[in-house]
Parts: C-alpha cells; structure tokens; sequence
C-alpha cells in the first residue's frame, strides 16, 4: 500500500486537545477534575444572539449561502471595523469563516510557498506552528519572556529575518500569556513589516477582552501596514460562541481572491445559522461583552494573587483569558511533567508551556474562562500538590 502524506504524519495532536481528552479519561473514572485547560468560555451564548439563529432556522434560512458570507453578515462585520478599530474595508475584502483558526489557515494558504518563513512571537498559539507546516512552511520563533513582561523588539524581529521570510504573525492580546502591545510595540512592528517588505497577519480573537485600561491596537488601520495586513477575527472568545464557529477575515482583494477559492473548495462557507446570529452580536447590544470582560477581570485578580500567594511567580494578566504561570524551578521534568502531575495526582488540568514554543517552556497554561468557584478549587489543589512536593517554592 502506498504511504500516505508525510506532510500530516508529522503534524502532532493539538496539546490543548489531548489534555481535553486525557481530562475525558479521568471522567469517565469517576475522577473529580478541574478543567484550567480550554479557551472555551463558561458562559453561555447571549439570548439576542441565540434568537436571531432561531429566528433564522424558523425562517427556513437552512440552504447553502454565498462562500463568502450574507450579505448582511459582511456588511456587519465591516461596519464593526470602522466603528471599532478604525479600519476601512469593504464587504468584498471580507471572508466569513466556520471559526477563526479556518481564517488563520486561509490566510497562511494565500501567503505561503514550500520553504517560505513565518516569524512567530513565542510563547504562541499551539497551532500557529502546525498550520505552517501544512503548508511546508517554516517558522522563526521569536522568544520573548515575562521577565520583561514579553514585549516584542525590533531587534528581535530582524535577527529572526532571513531572505525566506515571508510573513510576521501576531497576536495581541495574546495566548498563552495576554500581554497587549503597546504603542511602542506596534510602531515598530508596522515598521518593520513596511521596511522588508512582508506580509502581517494579525489575530485580534481577543481584542475585546482587556485590562486596567489598556487599549487593543489594528494594524489594518495604520496607513503603512494596512495595504499588506490580514486581519484575523471571530465571535467565539467576545461573544461565547465557540461551538457556532464563524470567524472571519479582512484582506487586500488578491488575498481574499485567493483565500476565497480555497475556501469554496474546501468548506463551502460558515454556517447561515451561525451567520444570522453573528449578525445580532456584532448589531446588537454589547453589554454582554462587558459584562463578560468584568467577570474576567474579578477571576483573574483572584487568580494571580492565589497562585503568587503559593509560590508561583505568575505575572500580571493584561488581556485575554489566561494566566501563564511559571512552574516550581526544582521540578523535576519541566513543565510538561508538571502539568501531567498536577492532572493526575491533583485532578487540575493545564498545558504545559512546552506546546506554545521553546520559549513557553518552565510554565503552565491555565483558563480564567470557568466560574470563580473552579478557580477557588483549583487553587486550593495547586496549593496542596506544591506544597506537598517541594514545600513553598521561592
């Protein structure tokens, strides 16, 4: 029998995935576990917006729509960017996706010819890497650390630069660790993207959630950059939307041409649905929102100071829904046998920092999208494993 593709037999598991698996195992043991390991939010849907895709189903709205997206839908969207974020786009520059990680995958498509590289910030994404690989792309890492609170550097960026570069990916706030660039931040990126002539995709899934006042930054709508920047967005983490998946992206027209063919090849379009509704949350009232990003907000207070009260160095959490926490410097194993420990023996699942670069190594990855009583709880365990295993670590 013919061998199949080398390319997918070298792609792993999302880590986040299998820690959601493992987590299902120990369940069905009758394992009592606290889950820290999803970026899924615990909130449910708001009402207006599971109305309008009821109302949508009702209305027999249940036939293959355009690939691109309703009409309504991609003039909400590009309503929402100009009123949001500053950015002028049409409707036509706009693909609706069925998630946002569709969008980044149709982005990195456009761009990307075996051999071509991707600089990368790190600690990223666990499926940044992946998905350049899927298209024989390779990534440069850029290691940033929380000792300075992960700010990205131009000199950073320009030692990861070869004559393959292709493209810089970026994410703020960020997962794993939320940190948020600053003014400083994007000018230098924005330049260095326009001085050697790159593309820029950025993932703004996050956008919305935010902290102590700081402010999220477009690059689509910074003249230098927005003529070679793809915007990449969705309604999962602003709105709890995770399980309609619809996302969407915002592009110069030759890439949206490009990503457009891909996507009425491969998935056809997102869901009418999910495209009704996300119509209601992007036109409708945004007190959820706030509501939302409040709660995060108590969580995440109550969070870092738990785990600094055990020991644990976690640094501030300036958006997203995230604490990146640094583990015990004696344990034995680093962080992936740490997490593993801590899911087994202590029944608290994370995701050890390995999985979101060489640069996440020594951390963990824990979720503020679940109820301040979980929290409460796997504090309390973490406290007890610690404790128990390397007394109170400094």
């Amino acid at each position: 029998m013919r061998p199949l593709s080398s390319r997918l037999e070298a792609l792993q598991e999302s880590s986040t995935m299998a820690v959601a698996n493992r987590v299902r195992e120990l369940a069905a043991q009758g394992r009592d576990i606290v889950g820290l390991q999803t970026g899924d939010p615990d909130f449910i849907t708001p009402a207006h917006i599971i109305e309008a895709g009821h109302r949508a189903l009702l209305a027999g709205d249940t036939h293959y729509p355009p690939a691109r997206g309703t009409k309504a839908l991609l003039e909400a969207i590009a309503a929402k960017l100009e009123r949001e974020n500053d950015v002028r786009v049409k409707p036509t520059q706009i693909i609706a996706t069925p998630g946002g990680k569709w969008a980044i995958y149709l982005a990195l498509a456009a761009l990307l010819e075996p051999g071509d590289e991707v600089i990368l910030p790190e600690p990223a994404w666990v499926s940044y890497r992946p998905m350049i690989a899927s298209f024989g792309g390779r990534t440069a890492g850029v290691p940033t650390s929380s000792s300075d609170g992960y700010v990205l550097t131009a000199d950073a960026l320009r030692a990861a630069l070869t004559p393959r570069t292709k493209a810089l990916l970026v994410n703020s706030p960020s997962n794993p660790h939320g940190h948020v660039f600053t003014r400083a931040e994007f000018d230098a990126i924005a330049e260095f993207v326009l001085a050697n002539d790159l593309w820029l995709i950025s993932d703004e899934i996050y956008e919305r959630i935010t902290f102590d006042g700081r402010q999220h930054l477009s690059f689509a709508a910074d003249a230098r950059v927005a003529d070679r920047t793809i915007l990449v967005n969705g309604f999962s983490k602003t709105y709890a939307m995770t399980g309609w998946r619809l996302g969407y992206l915002a592009a110069p027209p030759p890439v949206v041409d490009l990503a457009l063919r891909l996507q009425s090849q491969a998935v056809t379009s997102a869901s009418t649905v999910a495209m009704a509704a996300g119509v209601a949350a992007l036109s409708g009232p945004q007190d959820c929102v706030a509501e939302m990003v409040a709660a995060y907000d108590d969580r995440r207070r109550y969070f870092v100071g738990a785990l600094r009260d055990i020991g644990l160095p976690c640094p501030d959490v300036e958006g997203a829904f995230y604490v990146f926490t640094p583990t015990p410097r004696e344990w034995p194993g680093g962080s992936d046998a740490f997490a593993r420990e801590l899911l087994d023996v202590a029944g608290v699942a994370t995701v050890p920092g390995g999985a979101f670069g060489p640069a996440g190594e020594g951390h963990v990855r824990a979720t503020l999208a679940t109820s301040m009583a979980e929290l409460e709880r796997a504090a309390e365990r973490i406290r007890a494993f610690v404790r128990q295993r390397v007394g109170s670590p400094a």
